[in-house]
């Protein structure tokens, strides 16, 4: 069913409104199902037990619970805002930001290195409504003078501290938009609410970063790419936008910036010059549009999503991105430990079940994310007779992946976004 629904008029919004309704009922229905049975499995995890927990079902840790465990979650960092001068100021130990009157970061400092994100005389996070009239294909082009068009929206209602965090609203055309920014756990994270009615205009998200580069990655299933980020040739001025899965990440060979988020896939990052004349990369996401055609009610509504920022490297990327799409679960119960860890980061875990043939089998699939070879200690917590490598239907195969294992641990060697498979024996029993 959800395959289905993931036809390539359905993923991007260009069907007619009919198959859209029809998709998000149907979405809505499976999202029901899926509530019910995980609430069904997680109760019969933590039993009856009163303490409040956290279930983390990332392969990263959350809030001090450990990659897919499930157990109290530690006091947050503090980071409440403070007035210096025009400013409000956001610092938490790791970052520290600024806003000025307009609602945008007008500084992202890293404390470990004290490099500043943005480039001096830029801003960063700021809304750009532009124009969408595409000479044709109305609901899938972008053209090139589009691009540069429309306005940033620099004069919002209000911009207030509110806890741990800075509110920026805005009100323009017949939306609203309310941004609340906070630092959680050495990141920007910006939640998005916004109401939504436009018409052949898009909105996007702008950062500019203070790198020069002529790349980037974006992460797509079970790894990432790089693309380039200028207008060398005509195929990459014609590419006016590209998909990335949960994160992109730009960056010099020691430094850069990750930008993850939960439902926000189009992205256009370019090399520009900052005021000062140096080089630069200006990443936007495109987060709303507005086409006539095929559906003029396309986006139209309330839409809610996080956009984070992060100084790192493409480590920092790939554990955010799983930190935006698997928040941590709110439930009661008994703390729980993960079946089994990973010693290397770089070895990310994607899937733990049972097997397909309903032998009592533990599957786990896991593959290596930051693109280079990595060594590393599974660790589990269940009994097994043996482990075995296996192809995506479970059927065994040879592999160079495990390197030796024992009764609790494997020890693994994988090869840049090498994906592999492994099916633990369960112990059988005589008779």
């Amino acid at each position: 069913m959800v395959s289905t629904l993931q036809f390539h008029d359905i993923l991007p919004g260009t069907s007619i409104a009919w198959v859209h309704q029809e998709a998000e009922a149907t979405y809505a229905g499976v999202a029901t199902s899926l509530e019910e049975i995980v609430d069904t499995a997680t109760a019969a995890l933590v039993g009856s037990g009163d303490t409040a927990l956290v279930a983390n079902a990332g392969p990263y840790a959350q809030h001090g619970v450990a990659g897919l465990g499930i157990g109290a979650a530690a006091a947050p960092r503090a980071a409440e805002p403070s007035a210096e001068g025009d400013l409000l100021v956001l610092d938490d130990g790791l970052l520290r930001v600024a806003f000025d009157r307009r609602g945008v970061l007008v500084s992202v400092v890293e404390r470990a290195t004290g490099r500043e994100v943005l480039p001096e005389g830029t801003a960063g996070g700021v809304l750009q409504l532009l124009r969408d009239t595409p000479r044709e294909w109305d609901a899938w082009d972008i053209n090139e003078e589009d691009q540069r068009s429309g306005r940033e929206l620099l004069d919002p209602v209000s911009v207030v501290p509110d806890g741990d965090a800075v509110v920026v609203r805005h009100e323009f055309g017949a939306s609203t938009a309310e941004i609340r920014v906070r630092l959680v756990e050495g990141r920007v994270d910006l939640a998005f609410d916004i109401d939504w009615h436009e018409s052949q205009k898009p909105l996007k998200l702008a950062f500019p970063v203070d790198v020069r580069a002529e790349r980037a990655a974006f992460e797509i299933q079970f790894g990432h790419l790089h693309r380039p980020v200028h207008r060398n040739t005509s195929w990459d001025a014609a590419r006016f936008e590209t998909v990335a899965h949960r994160w992109v990440h730009v960056g010099e060979p020691s430094w850069g910036v990750a930008i993850a988020h939960d439902v926000v896939y189009g992205h256009d990052l370019r090399t520009t010059t900052a005021p000062s004349g140096r080089p630069m990369v200006t990443a936007r996401l495109s987060l709303l549009r507005a086409p006539l055609y095929p559906d003029p009610g396309a986006d139209q509504g309330r839409h809610s999503f996080t956009v984070s920022l992060r100084p790192g490297g493409i480590a920092e990327a790939v554990v955010d991105g799983y930190r935006q799409s698997l928040p941590p679960r709110p439930l009661r119960g008994t703390p729980v430990e993960p079946l089994l860890s990973v010693s290397d980061p770089a070895v990310v875990v994607e899937a733990v079940k049972l097997a397909e043939d309903g032998s009592g089998d533990l599957v786990v699939r896991l593959y290596e994310g930051h693109g280079d070879r990595s060594s590393a200690s599974l660790t589990t917590t269940v009994d097994w007779d043996s482990v075995d490598t296996t192809d995506l239907l479970e059927r065994t195969v040879e592999s160079t992946a495990v390197r030796a294992s024992d009764v609790r641990r494997v020890e693994l060697e994988l090869r840049p976004f090498e994906l592999v498979t492994l099916r633990f024996r369960a112990p059988r029993r005589a008779g």
